[in-house]
């Protein structure tokens, strides 16, 4: 399978300020994967060079086999950080205009807008001003204007910050008939839940650099074991005190454990025994949002500063 995606030790530098450092990435085609982060980890001064909207100072990106995003813009569907919409335009006439920049002409256009409207419940709205629209409302109108052309490489930049359950369900569905369309999705989020749900790989990075990358399953194995699950008659207080727990949550009939690196889970089954009846003993992996907080804590990156349009072109 072919790489959309290559990025190889890319950095970017404001003055004394390193926002990505070293970063390396590959990204199978047809795959999905969650960028996941802090705020202010790199995330969207990455997504920025991917679209080449600013460059490395060093390395490498390829996108979609070419060294320049702006080669193959019409292959590619982006949804920036930063919404940006003609308030006095009509729903309808954005739409057209975004597809016509992306080369959509014709019924093929008439017909991909009124799909588009009604598969995101803005069909009421085509001759209303974008003005009009809520900040969801809005945000789907983005979307579909992103993929309108359906693009090979679908970039999302924190799709689904401020939406409510009900909008944010509707673009998870979306995301995942991209996939099965066969379009390559890249989408930041700092939303561990929905990086589980959607992803079939993930990278995360922080301070601007890489901290780990994988498929979903093979990230969670990686830390396999670490989580203990124990339901008893007893007294479970004493786990807390085993050599190697380094977390705890009792309560009466429960335990959760997290052990260090390399502690037998055994020892913990043994102590478990010894002052209760076990009813349950069980190593769980964790999900995307503990390795997250392990990973990074309390070392969440500094804010990335704000590039202002002429030092973007830079």
């Amino acid at each position: 399978m072919s790489d959309a995606l290559v990025l190889e030790g890319v950095t970017k530098r404001y003055g004394q300020f390193t926002a990505v450092d070293d970063f390396s990435l590959r990204l199978p085609a047809g795959e999905v994967l969650g960028f996941l982060g802090p705020n202010g980890a790199g995330k969207t001064t990455t997504i920025r060079m991917v679209m080449s909207i600013i460059y490395p100072d060093a390395g490498r990106i390829r996108v979609l086999d070419h060294p320049n995003a702006a080669e193959v813009k019409d292959r590619i569907g982006y949804l920036p950080e930063e919404r940006g919409l003609y308030r006095k335009m009509t729903v309808g006439d954005t739409l057209r205009y975004f597809g016509q920049l992306k080369g959509l002409r014709g019924r093929a256009l008439r017909e991909r807008i009124d799909a588009s409207l009604e598969r995101v419940g803005l069909q009421d709205w085509r001759r209303k001003r974008v003005e009009a629209l809520s900040k969801g409302m809005s945000q789907k109108l983005q979307f579909i204007c992103a993929v309108l052309h359906r693009p090979e490489l679908v970039i999302l930049d924190e799709p689904f910050s401020g939406l409510d359950p009900l909008n944010a369900g509707l673009l998870e569905r979306l995301v995942v008939e991209l996939r099965k369309s066969g379009s390559t999705v890249v989408f930041s989020t700092h939303q561990m839940n929905q990086a589980e749900r959607l992803c079939d790989r993930i990278v995360l990075i922080n301070q601007g650099r890489r901290v780990i990358e994988g498929r979903v399953n093979d990230v969670r194995a990686r830390f396999a074991g670490r989580i203990v699950l124990i339901d008893g008659d007893g007294d479970l207080a004493p786990l807390a005190r085993v050599p190697g727990v380094v977390d705890a949550h009792i309560t009466s009939g429960h335990a959760r454990l997290e052990l260090v690196d390399g502690t037998p889970p055994n020892a913990v089954l043994e102590t478990a025994l010894r002052h209760a009846r076990i009813a349950r003993f069980e190593l769980q992996r964790p999900g995307l949002q503990e390795i997250f907080v392990k990973l990074v804590g309390g070392d969440a990156a500094p804010a990335e500063p704000v590039v202002s349009g002429e030092a973007a072109r830079e």
